[in-house]
């Protein structure tokens, strides 16, 4: 089983910065896939930001050049830094892991953390 804690959310007015963590249990060696969602009320969750074991990334349009996912790998993080924010990025975000398992059969397990809530206001 893998545990995800997500800290870092809160209030910031448009413009600013915060930067998100996210905690995992296990080695994050073991993870192919760690990433980035938000759910804003009345809409679907959607992927924010993207990193493979191998560090390739991945961004939502609406991000790109103001998010900045990335993972340390000693400690079991997985960070998202995120600048000149919007009030459209008003979510909870949530932290998610992703585990292929090819043998014998593909089998894909996800994991979720509990959300940390992003509010831009002025």
């Amino acid at each position: 089983q893998v545990q995800l804690v997500e800290s870092g959310g809160g209030l910031v007015q448009p413009g600013g910065s915060l930067r998100l963590s996210c905690a995992v249990s296990v080695s994050i060696f073991s993870i192919n896939v760690m990433g980035w969602y938000r759910q804003a009320p009345g809409k679907e969750r959607e992927l924010v930001a993207a990193i493979t074991s191998g560090s390739r990334t991945n961004y939502a349009d609406s991000v790109k050049g103001r998010f900045t996912i990335s993972r340390d790998n000693a400690k079991n993080t997985v960070y998202l830094q995120m600048n000149s924010l919007k009030p459209e990025d008003t979510a909870v975000y949530y932290c998610n892991a992703r585990r292929v398992i090819t043998i014998p059969t593909t089998k894909v397990f996800d994991y979720w953390g509990q959300g940390t809530q992003v509010t831009v206001s002025s």
